[in-house]
């Protein structure tokens, strides 16, 4: 089995048996990725995202600020504040991947002061946003969290959200990374001559390809729907491991359709030489 797989992914991939120091080397390197990945991935379970929930729970607690409260009564009340600006400049831009929409607004008292807020989309208030116009902006925790004009209102980006799915499946694929770094160091400590089939082709690229794709569209398709955060965890696994199924599937079927081609030809040709 392993000699096959050496066979399908090439030379290039292939155990070198005379260098088991280089497979040594190699394993240690992808078990320290695989920790430093473990690492990252529980940070992001037990650090990052109960802070961005508790960030979003106190958001929603707090209240208007008094017209006469001081910075000092804002900060220790973590209350919400009301500034008023005018609108100098709005644009909307494509990165590459999503389209940004920013607007630069000033201070009505101190033109030397600009703010530069940033949307997600473009409604319901970005697109009615025009040089000059007066807006009312709500702050906390010295974020613009939302503008509004005329009874129309629209969150900026730094609003916190309840919208851990991307969070979520980051996580679960740096943890699937780590899983897939580990094995494949681990077997060459302990093989470090004989480790396929282990190796980047065909199995290791693969499943690192797959994980990448499943986290990402898995987490952004779950935000989208609004599906609970903590389905990613089951879903993201569940699914790479269906695709991988799929593919070696695929893979030994084309394996035998070319080993049936192969007989034939070989049977041909030992009946050529016998006559």
């Amino acid at each position: 089995m392993a000699e096959r797989a050496w066979a399908t992914a090439g030379k290039k991939d292939s155990p070198d048996r005379k260098s088991p120091g280089r497979a040594r080397l190699t394993g240690v390197a992808l078990i320290v990725l695989s920790l430093i990945g473990a690492v990252l991935s529980y940070l992001a379970f037990t650090v990052w995202m109960p802070g961005q929930q508790e960030r979003y729970e106190h958001y929603r607690a707090a209240e208007p600020c008094s017209e006469q409260a001081t910075p000092q009564e804002v900060a220790a009340k973590d209350c919400l504040t009301t500034w008023h600006f005018t609108v100098t400049r709005t644009e909307s831009t494509f990165t590459g991947k999503v389209r940004v929409y920013k607007a630069t607004l000033k201070d009505k008292g101190d033109d030397s002061w600009q703010r530069v807020v940033q949307f997600s989309d473009s409604g319901p208030l970005f697109d009615k946003l025009h040089r000059g116009d007066e807006v009312t902006a709500t702050g906390w925790r010295r974020d613009i969290v939302g503008l509004s004009k005329d009874g129309v209102r629209q969150n900026t980006s730094d609003v916190p959200r309840d919208e851990h799915q991307g969070n979520a499946g980051l996580g679960a694929l740096v943890a699937l990374l780590a899983a897939q770094s580990l094995v494949f160091g681990a077997v060459r400590l302990a093989r470090p001559t004989t480790y396929g089939p282990f190796v980047r082709e065909p199995y290791g690229r693969w499943l690192a390809f797959t994980s990448i794709c499943v986290g990402v569209g898995v987490g952004v398709a779950s935000t989208w729907l609004g599906i609970p955060w903590w389905t990613v965890l089951v879903t993201v696994p569940v699914v790479v491991c269906a695709v991988m199924v799929l593919l070696l599937r695929q893979r030994r079927r084309a394996a035998a359709s070319s080993a049936k081609v192969r007989r034939p030809r070989r049977q041909q040709d030992s009946r050529v030489s016998s006559r």
